[in-house]
This record gives C-alpha cells, structure tokens and sequence, in this order.
C-alpha cells in the first residue's frame, strides 16, 4: 500500500517498479520516524520543551515534509503522465483520505488542544488532485510555478485568514496549534517540484538507468528494508508512532523522566498561553531551581494538589511569582 500515485502503480505507461524511488521514499519514512522519536521523547518530558519544534530539528522537520511532497509530484507523473488512470488513482485517493480522517480523529482524542486537522495525510490527498489539474504543463512551467509560490506565500499571509475553516490554505499569518500543520501554502510547491521533476526525467531528457524499471535492485538488507517501506508506506505511517509512543512509554515505566524536566516542559506550556512570556520564562526558572533545592519536585509531580495544600510548597511558587512580577494566584502549569 503505497501513498496516492505511487510508481508500482505506473505500469499503465509501460513502466514497473522502480526500487531506487521505493527505496527514496523508504528513506524519508525512516527519517521521520527518528524526528517523531525526538517528538516523543519530548512530550514524555526526556527533552527540553520545544526541542522538537526549533533549530535543527524544525529544519529536519521541513526537509522530511518536503521530501514526501516531491516524491508525490514525481509518483503523480508517474502514474498519469500519459493519461488519468481514474479507478486507480479513486481507490489510492480514498485510502490516503481515510487515513488523514483517521488521524484526525486519533490526534483529536488524543491530544485535542493541538489536534492534526490539516498535516501531511491531509495535504498529500489533496495535492494529488490539485496536482491532476497541472499535469498538461511543461516541466518549466511547473518550476516557475513551484518558485512563484514559494516567492509569494509570505506577502499573502494576513491575520484575517486565522479562523479554522482557512487555516488549511496556508494564507494565515498567525500559525494554529496542531502537532502537525502542512498547509497548501507554500507545501504545495514542492509537490510541484516533483511533478517537474518526473516530467524531466522519465519524459523530456534520458532517464538515468538506476531510474527504470531493471536499471538497479535492491539488495541486501538495508536496501530491501528500505524497499519494503517505500513500497508499504501508507501502513508504516499509521503503525509507527503508536509504536514508539507504546515504546517511549514502556521505557518511561523502568525509568521515569526528571519530575523537574517534566515540571519545565508542563510549566514551558503555560507560557506559550501567555500574551508575554517574559514574566513565566522567570517564574518557571526560579519555581524549577527553588522546589528542586527544597526536595519538593518529585513530590509536587506525584501529587499536584501540594501547590495549594502543603505550605512550603506554596511558599516558593508565590515568592518565585513575586519575582516574576505576576500577580494572582499562579499555577504550576500541570
């Protein structure tokens, strides 16, 4: 079970499988898989909040997305370059679209302050039908395309499109809370990318033998594995995070997290609400440093209700939101 359009499925325009894009796409699951690995780790609080979502790894986030995307582009053509094979391309549709409802309603249960509504099951659905509308174009046209839309997504972003019923179309300004958010624009554009991509190489210029259908097999465990991914990437996407959130869990069992680590990642959520951060980044600061110095941290993690009820307790978290100039009661965040 492949994503929509995936090369197996191009046989209709005399072409096979094609291990090196199975293996491409075997690739990038594994990629993801080790960046929703460092996503879990944080949420279980092994990591330092934000982590996953800043620097390096919001790059590798990026990166990995992007890959998905092209290699949709480049299966599309694939698959319908010289003509929609529509029965196929309906039954793929509708089993990418069933998952991407799936993972909706999972996340939504799940985690429903930050629920996925519109990640890259969503965005892969419907740009394969967007894409089904740019398929009589030129491989130069599509580029100029794919670059316009990078070039202008930034000046068409205005607060005004920051409802739920927009957000999808990459158009707002202010980005929603969702644990994965991949909206049309400027995503859009690589699956353009790959559509000119497709059309160069397997259409218009030579096509580098590794790239046909006999030019290069898999071979040996790695590649294989890798094969076997590609070809099955639709299932590897399901299965693979309930996988490593069961394992991450499990492990957090034999061996839990610093309470004052998770205490700084519940605390770090609190001032993401907040309008000025400012104040809670100190207050969250002098809370963590002054509980662990007093022995509290594991016993406030066991039971939060002690931020109320046991007096020293209390004691520090008003005196650290003194500090911090807040006024009012002041929560842990947990």
């Amino acid at each position: 079970m492949s994503f929509v359009g995936a090369p197996s499925e191009a046989a209709a325009g005399g072409r096979g499988r094609i291990d090196a894009i199975d293996v491409a796409r075997g690739v990038a699951l594994v990629a993801m898989a080790t960046y929703h690995f460092a996503w879990d780790l944080e949420f279980f609080g092994y990591l330092e909040p934000g982590t996953s979502g800043t620097g390096a790894l919001k790059i590798y986030a990026r990166a990995i997305a992007s890959s998905f995307l092209f290699l949709v582009g480049v299966s599309l053509v694939l698959a319908h370059g010289r003509g929609i094979r529509w029965r196929p391309f309906a039954r793929r549709w509708v089993m990418v679209a069933g998952a991407a409802a799936l993972i909706t309603v999972a996340t939504w249960f799940a985690t429903p302050e930050s629920f996925v509504f519109f990640g890259i099951l969503h965005h892969i659905a419907l740009a394969s039908l967007l894409g089904l509308l740019f398929l009589p174009l030129p491989w130069w046209a599509l580029v100029g395309l794919a670059v316009a839309i990078q070039i202008a997504t930034p000046f068409l972003q205005t607060p005004q499109f920051a409802d739920p019923a927009t957000y999808w179309t990459g158009l707002s300004s202010i980005p929603p809370r969702s644990n994965d958010f991949v909206p049309v624009l400027p995503w859009f554009s690589a699956t353009l990318g790959g559509m000119a991509a497709g059309k160069l190489l397997f259409f218009v210029a030579e096509t580098p033998g590794a790239l046909t259908p006999g030019g290069w097999r898999a071979s040996g465990p790695v590649w294989n594995t890798l094969a076997v991914f590609g070809r099955w990437s639709l299932t590897f996407y399901l299965l693979h995070q309930p996988i490593l959130i069961a394992l991450v869990y499990g492990f957090s069992l034999v061996a839990p997290p610093d309470p004052a680590a998770d205490f700084a990642r519940a605390c770090q959520a609190q001032c993401t609400a907040s309008f000025d951060a400012a104040p809670f980044t100190v207050y969250c600061a002098c809370a963590q440093a002054e509980l662990t110095a007093a022995g509290k941290m594991q016993s406030l993690a066991d039971d939060p209700s002690l931020a109320q009820t046991d007096l020293e307790t209390g004691r520090i978290i008003a005196q650290c939101a003194f500090e911090a100039g807040l006024t009012g009661k002041t929560e842990t965040g947990r």
